[in-house]
């Protein structure tokens, strides 16, 4: 199911996974939320090992009988509101889907017939909440900030109660900001594209230093499937980069490559605007516990920021008129050896 935050990861992560293993099946279950699109799915909506299902990750009906009816072996939970703002205006809502979603979720895979090998939870860097200093290892203790965070924390709590309790084979990520075609544009690098191409300023939120790690969705999408492969399960793994960019100097830096214009106009493309009532410097995390399955980051930002860049100017209206598009058909299929469903969400 998608929501928000998450659907860039979800698409790419459902694709990668019938495209690399057509000996398997992937089920989709996804609430298309206002921040998703069936055609960033394009490339396997008709391929014989993918099945699309429209629905919600709150739903226990549906979850039981998915469950019930398909032997599922993998679970990748990236169902999720995740837009930090959003959740200081609405936490119910937040709490309802990332909290309930993911008890609901857990329930019907624990209570399968055929039961899970994996159930992999996607998380973010934000649990920790912010530092200026200390960089965080899976053993830092968690202290979310935002409604966001601690929503996703919670959700967390519950995941390893599973492991504590039953042995359920769980895996937690915890990632950091993961960008690339085809996000949503509330995230900041197309919001600040988008903005552009329209000829608008970038508009940035306060005027203290934020920076973020950003971490090509590529890159995120092997260190899910690696640790599909070679995680421990019962473990917690961040998956970030060294990549810190100040919000300032992304803003500077898309300014010269979207609108070409000369160092002493780049300004003449930024706005300040009022910043929410609490805002998080940075997320500085360490990855050798993934590293040392043998996981790096391969896309440069430098790689990473051009074909974004380039996928946004050449599909300026691919998230004009979303409410049109038709999701894929429902099918069933038989003889696969492996069963993944993706639970994938952006918000």
């Amino acid at each position: 199911m998608k929501w928000t935050g998450l659907f860039i990861i979800g698409s790419h992560l459902v694709c990668s996974l019938v495209h690399r293993h057509p000996e398997w099946r992937i089920i989709n279950l996804d609430n298309l939320d206002y921040c998703c699109s069936p055609r960033s799915l394009k490339s396997v909506e008709n391929r014989t090992n993918y099945i699309f299902i429209r629905g919600d990750v709150c739903n226990p009906r549906l979850l039981n009988h998915i469950f019930s009816s398909k032997n599922i072996d993998v679970i990748f939970h990236l169902a999720a509101k995740t837009h930090v703002e959003a959740s200081f205006e609405s936490p119910s809502t937040f709490q309802q889907v990332n909290v309930e979603g993911t008890r609901v979720l857990l329930g019907a895979a624990h209570q399968a017939r055929h039961q899970p090998q994996r159930f992999i939870y996607i998380s973010t860097d934000e649990v920790y909440g912010a530092s200026l200093h200390e960089v965080f290892d899976e053993s830092s203790p968690v202290r979310p900030s935002n409604p966001y965070a601690a929503t996703k924390a919670a959700a967390e709590y519950l995941v390893r109660s599973y492991w504590d309790q039953y042995k359920f084979p769980i895996i937690i990520t915890r990632s950091n900001n993961i960008y690339g075609p085809r996000q949503y544009t509330e995230k900041v690098i197309p919001r600040f594209l988008t903005l552009l191409q329209m000829d608008k300023k970038c508009t940035i939120q306060g005027t203290l230093p934020k920076s973020r790690h950003f971490l090509f969705v590529s890159d995120a999408i092997n260190a899910f499937l690696l640790l599909l492969e070679k995680g421990i399960v019962g473990e917690i793994y961040n998956v970030g980069t060294s990549c810190e960019i100040p919000i300032m100097q992304l803003a500077r830096e898309l300014v010269r490559m979207v609108k070409k214009v000369p160092e002493s106009e780049v300004n003449d493309w930024l706005e300040f605007v009022p910043d929410r009532p609490r805002v998080d410097l940075r997320y500085p995390i360490k990855c050798e516990k993934l590293q040392q399955l043998g996981w790096r980051a391969e896309v440069s930002w430098t790689e990473g920021i051009r074909q974004t860049v380039k996928w946004y100017r050449d599909n300026p209206d691919f998230w004009s008129d979303i409410s049109e598009d038709q999701p894929p058909i429902r099918r069933e299929f038989e003889n696969a050896s492996t069963t993944v469903v993706t639970i994938s969400s952006e918000s």
